[in-house]
């Protein structure tokens, strides 16, 4: 699993046993207030967790790999997760998992393994797609990200530290984050125990469907803090096709970078809310500057689409395809307008070798 370290990583692995206390019954005082009705219900109607993993289970792997050129955890060198999406051996993971592998092994729940191939692999979003030599396997369901409400219960089910078919369970955190370094991702956040080997995992919503795939946590220590961030599965499907049909896959390119709205700068251009992203630089020979977009604009709409903050629009363009005409709705001088752009190809990204 990716990390953000902000320290050392541990220095030893260490195990601690937490106690979950759900909840108790206890006698009626006078003055007591009793508990709401809505979360009297709530705690009777805990979800299935159990059938959800015996659903969803056999279909996520473990992946180990060898000849890997670099570590990007020492702790749990070569090895990730993945789940199989078609029943003739179509496997996802994370792009970081099989980076710099020159062999890749899948392993089911049954115990067999498999020799994969790495059909392709794209950094900008981290997602791989894998081929292994079977049939008649057991494949998930996609489900519908947006779909998702903060709050929702989700499952996650993976190979942290090299713990096979390990499963936690947390909640919907956030929704659309944007993470330095991964602008073409509007990442799901959740607070689901995810930690090292745990990456190219699937997140699953309690419809037994896969939402996301589990790629980053953010970590002083280098293990899990409460702070997980899952790989929408729309963005998933769609880089998925065009790998499986071309080998790779493409981004578009708007062409500027923005800076966030605060409230002075939202009241210097006459906005009600500290809302839209804030041209900085607009690159020469982009789509941006043929559409017309000058420094000082503020998009607050993409097709449609509200601009909340800044990391938003870069999110929404990488969506999006190379050659798509796009509507964008700006402030500029105090005044909203309407222009046009046909995005170009974005350059194949930079990443910083994290962790």
């Amino acid at each position: 699993m990716q990390t953000r370290k902000l320290s050392a990583a541990l220095a030893a692995l260490g195990f601690v046993a937490f106690g979950a206390f759900i909840g108790s019954q206890t006698a009626h005082t006078p003055g007591a207030h009793a508990a709401p009705a809505s979360v009297v219900r709530a705690v009777t109607t805990l979800p299935d967790f159990a059938g959800l993993v015996e659903q969803t289970g056999p279909a996520v792997v473990n992946i180990t790999t060898a000849g890997a050129r670099k570590a990007q955890f020492p702790a749990a060198q070569g090895m990730g997760s993945g789940f199989i999406v078609s029943t003739d051996g179509l496997v996802l993971t994370n792009a970081h998992v099989v980076q710099g592998a020159s062999e890749v092994t899948v392993k089911l729940t049954d115990r067999r393994e498999f020799r994969a191939r790495v059909l392709g692999a794209d950094p900008a979003t981290d997602v791989a797609v894998l081929r292994i030599d079977a049939r008649g396997l057991p494949a998930v369901k996609f489900g519908d990200p947006a779909r998702a409400r903060v709050g929702d219960w989700v499952v996650a089910i993976g190979s942290p530290f090299g713990f096979e078919n390990s499963v936690t369970a947390g909640i919907v955190s956030a929704k659309g984050r944007s993470l330095p370094g991964d602008a073409y991702v509007p990442f799901i956040q959740t607070d689901v125990a995810v930690n090292p080997g745990n990456s190219g995992g699937p997140l699953f919503n309690m419809a037994g469907e896969v939402i996301g795939i589990n790629s980053q946590i953010y970590s002083r220590s280098g293990g899990y803090q409460g702070l997980s961030f899952a790989i929408p599965a729309d963005v998933v499907q769609r880089v998925t096709n065009q790998i499986v049909a071309s080998g790779r896959a493409s981004h578009a390119r708007l062409g500027v970078s923005a800076q966030p709205m605060d409230q002075a700068l939202a009241r210097s251009f006459g906005l009600e809310r500290t809302e839209g992203a804030l041209i900085a630089e607009v690159v020469p020979g982009s789509a941006a500057q043929k559409a017309g977009l000058r420094v000082g604009d503020v998009v607050l709409k993409y097709n449609g689409k509200p601009v909340g903050a800044s990391g938003e629009l870069a999110a929404l363009v990488g969506q999006s395809s190379p050659g798509d005409k796009v509507r964008l709705e700006i402030v500029r001088e105090g005044k909203k307008r309407e222009i046009s752009a046909t995005l170009g190809v974005a350059e194949a990204p930079r990443r910083q070798q994290r962790g």
